[in-house]
């Protein structure tokens, strides 16, 4: 097969030839803006599932519906070591380009008061490196998202940009990747913001995007959060989505697959989005003909693994300590393969060690912050990463 016609597309956030099994996501959020939009009463969204399912695709996707709608819009990916203020002041201040106000007198007035908001960290006497510098050349308002209150600040310039918004029938949408890595104020603020904005009636909503447990991060931040965000769970792909998904973009180039050969495929990438396409990628280029058969899969399919080995899951092998790695082989270990989702008790785990699960706490603790595992219930863990106790136990 021509390399050059490869129509597959594995990367970190890369929009895939064939956006397959998402259409109902995609329609809500229309409802979603058009509600808004109309003054009607709406829930910022959230989105949740592992890492390669997609979320961050989804995420754009949303986006670009927002922008075809005339909204204004921004985007930024979480850290947990940088504080939300500047980052979001950054998104923010993309969305009010976006909406282009015609009245510049209100659109100034509400360019100094994101200008105050993002530099109200730094200081009147900060170094030049310090002070935030968005291309804003009108003067930061004072007295307005200032007070160095992040759950003020944050309520009061989204209320200005919500107004700014309002006044030409259209909405902001801020759309938040790794939504699990923001700081507990921050958390915090972003949630009385969104209440505060949704009583208004302003229209601006959030979108985020994390691993499974950010509904629980939410809860524990507000208790009101499990009614504030509407949660929709991003799994992996049906089998008939995950077909489309590799035959569409073949079918493009004039290439199909049989239908022992997608049955090979499913099998592979167990319908995870981004399995399908580094397999889809990799067997395309092997492959010696059209159709693509199973055969072709089987051949294939050491060479896939090789490659994920390294970048996907490799990668973040690599990043624990010699004490988290036996924390995550223990891990894979004690998967009895009984829990849809691989998540096994921390008791488990250390009976695998021999050791008491006390002593483990601090492996734990830091696998959780290195996003390389995720608690969704009191006592069980699992992986972030799909396959990813598959790995250990062929290749650790």
């Amino acid at each position: 097969m021509d390399p050059i016609r490869n129509p597959y597309a594995p990367g970190a956030g890369q929009r895939p030839p064939e956006l397959a099994g998402r259409d109902e996501q995609l329609a809500a959020f229309d409802v979603v803006l058009e509600r808004v939009a109309r003054g009607r009463a709406e829930r910022s969204l959230v989105l949740t599932g592992l890492r390669g399912v997609g979320k961050t695709v989804l995420l754009n996707a949303l986006r670009s519906a927002a922008v075809r709608r005339g909204w204004g819009t921004g985007k930024l990916e979480a850290r947990p070591d940088l504080p939300l203020r500047r980052p979001l002041s950054s998104a923010l201040h993309q969305a009010v380009r976006e909406l282009g106000h015609p009245e510049e007198e209100q659109r100034d007035h509400v360019l100094g008061v994101l200008r105050a908001f993002a530099e109200r960290d730094a200081g009147r006497d900060a170094k030049l490196r310090d002070r935030w510098s968005p291309g804003i050349d009108v003067p930061a308002a004072r007295g307005r998202a200032d007070s160095g209150d992040i759950e003020i600040d944050l309520v009061e310039l989204l209320t200005e940009v919500g107004g700014l918004a309002q006044d030409l029938g259209k909405g902001v949408a801020v759309f938040l990747d790794e939504m699990q890595d923001l700081g507990p104020a921050d958390v915090s603020a972003l949630c009385a913001a969104c209440h505060e904005i949704s009583q208004s009636g302003l229209p601006v909503i959030v979108v985020g995007a994390g691993l499974p447990h950010l509904p629980a991060v939410l809860s524990a931040s507000k208790s009101y959060s499990e009614r504030l965000f509407a949660y929709q769970r991003i799994d992996r792909l049906s089998r008939d989505a995950a077909d489309r998904a590799l035959a569409a973009p073949a079918n493009e180039e004039d290439a199909e697959f049989t239908p022992e050969g997608l049955e090979a495929m499913y099998a592979a990438t167990g319908g995870y989005p981004y399995f399908i396409q580094a397999y889809g990628k990799t067997v395309w280029d092997l492959a010696p003909r059209s159709p693509i058969t199973a055969d072709d899969v089987a051949v294939a399919a050491p060479e896939a693994e090789r490659e994920l080995a390294v970048g996907f899951f490799g990668s973040r092998y690599e990043r624990a300590t010699p004490a988290e790695r036996d924390y995550l082989r223990a891990m894979a270990d004690a998967d009895s393969g009984e829990d849809p989702v691989g998540a096994v008790a921390t008791a488990d785990v250390a009976a695998v060690l021999g050791k008491k699960p006390q002593s483990l706490s601090p492996a734990r603790d830091a696998l959780l912050k290195k996003g390389l595992i995720y608690s969704g219930e009191r006592g069980r863990i699992a992986f972030t990463v799909p396959h990813f106790g598959r790995y250990l136990r062929d290749h650790a």
